[in-house]
């Protein structure tokens, strides 16, 4: 697809703004009632998905070109998806994120991508992750664990750790304990260590094509020689990218993909695993974007005209995973849940994705903030949320802010309450108190 191909797209934006806004029947009061990180900063409509839209029907159309100052607009956005969402309320017919993911693989075309981007692909390129960490230190996190090695051996359940939660030392307590509740409840499961890659997710939303075409390849080959059933994944990032891009490029694998939290709550559903332990916390939940609505399944390119689209076959942001968190939430003995305003596929998003973290830290701290802010209005203890990103800027944000509230990605909660005492995870240290 080419950005001439969603011509019919951009010409069927009317400005309505909606795109700019949670849809009105969902908005719970003022404060908390825009969805675009990027206008909502800014302030201009350019910005905005409709003013992304309109910049790339100039440009089809020859009225304009492509040059930094663009480009810089069209990455000021965490390709979060919000705008899509809202905007498919109104206008099923209009696939938004498509247009944004265009227009950055043009600026890649013609040279126009951000110079951080460029330095994080050289690093991709050179050690197989994002974060520019060694390659042979990628399966470090694992050391002691009683997993199979994918790379030679065969299982039934793969896990990929995926680059944030392989290298950062905040949150390998929490992918170790991960594997230890799979193992616990009997679990066959395999790693690829130091061999295990980038999803190629990122370098998608980036605009290198050639290079996340790659990474697919790479993971679709090493599930087929280690034979696993599922595959299993705590990154938000790595979960939309095989069950949304990979397909979209052809590229499915072949296995069943599920998110942590899904397979936790698969085992709590066979009776595999169980929480005991009481968590007394009042705890608000963050939908990552990535994990909601994100990671819609790919419903196949609709060839005509988009108003006779059937709706099985149109992604709006409603089918991603949002239950399966909550559930596991309520299974934990003394923890509350209360709802912040902006949720499920219309939930603020975090701030860290589609490159804004490495290009602008700036910006994606506001965004993080504006979420924490929102998480406070709540009077919640802690900011529960599933995602290594999202994680890791709410932290940076609530320290920023001097807020008293604790942040825990999902795992640490469960491994709190976790029955079998050896596997039981300590998160007092994290807790604020109140």
């Amino acid at each position: 697809m080419t950005l001439a191909n969603l011509q019919r797209d951009m010409e069927g934006c009317s400005r309505c703004s909606s795109c700019k806004w949670v849809p009105f029947n969902q908005v719970k009061g003022l404060r908390f009632a825009k969805n675009c990180p990027s206008i909502t900063r800014y302030n201009f409509h350019a910005y905005s998905g409709s003013g992304k839209m309109l910049m790339g029907l100039s440009m089809v159309h020859g009225r304009s070109e492509l040059n930094e100052a663009v480009a810089e607009i069209i990455y000021k956005c965490q390709l979060c998806g919000a705008c899509d969402a809202a905007c498919k309320v109104f206008r099923d017919d209009i696939d938004l994120t498509e247009v944004l993911l265009e227009l950055r693989a043009q600026c890649v075309e013609q040279g126009e991508s951000m110079i951080e981007h460029m330095a994080m692909m050289d690093g991709l390129k050179k050690d197989d992750n994002t974060l520019g960490e060694p390659k042979e230190k990628r399966g470090e996190w694992a050391e002691g664990l009683a997993v199979q090695d994918v790379n030679t051996q065969s299982a039934e359940v793969i896990f990929h750790a995926g680059c944030r939660y392989s290298y950062d030392p905040d949150l390998r307590d929490v992918v170790r304990g991960a594997v230890k509740l799979m193992l616990e409840a009997g679990v066959d499961v395999g790693i690829a260590g130091k061999a295990e890659s980038c999803c190629g997710g990122k370098a998608y939303e980036l605009g290198y094509r050639g290079e996340a075409d790659n990474y697919a390849d790479d993971m679709i080959s090493r599930v087929k020689n280690c034979g696993a059933k599922t595959l299993v994944t705590p990154c938000a990032d790595g979960y939309a990218a095989f069950r949304y891009l990979y397909p979209k490029m052809g590229k499915e694998l072949p296995c069943e993909v599920m998110h942590i939290s899904q397979y936790l709550e698969k085992l709590i559903f066979e009776e595999r695993l169980a929480f005991e332990q009481e968590v007394p916390l009042v705890v608000t939940y963050h939908d990552p974007c990535h994990l909601g609505r994100m990671s819609e399944p790919y419903t196949g390119n609709w060839e005509g005209d988009k108003l006779l689209r059937p709706a099985r076959l149109k992604r709006q942001g409603r089918h991603g995973i949002y239950d399966a968190p909550r559930k596991i939430i309520s299974s934990i003995p003394g923890v509350k849940l209360v709802e912040m305003e902006r949720i499920r596929e219309y939930a603020w998003c975090c701030g860290a994705g589609g490159g804004v973290l490495e290009a602008d830290p700036d910006f994606a701290g506001w965004t993080a903030q504006e979420r924490v802010r929102e998480a406070l209005a709540t009077g919640a203890d802690a900011l529960v949320t599933t995602c290594p990103w999202c994680v890791s800027v709410f932290k940076e944000a609530v320290d920023e802010l001097g807020a008293d509230l604790a942040v825990y990605e999902l795992t640490e909660l469960a491994l709190e309450s976790a029955k079998t005492p050896q596997i039981g995870l300590s998160i007092g240290g994290n807790r604020h108190d109140r």
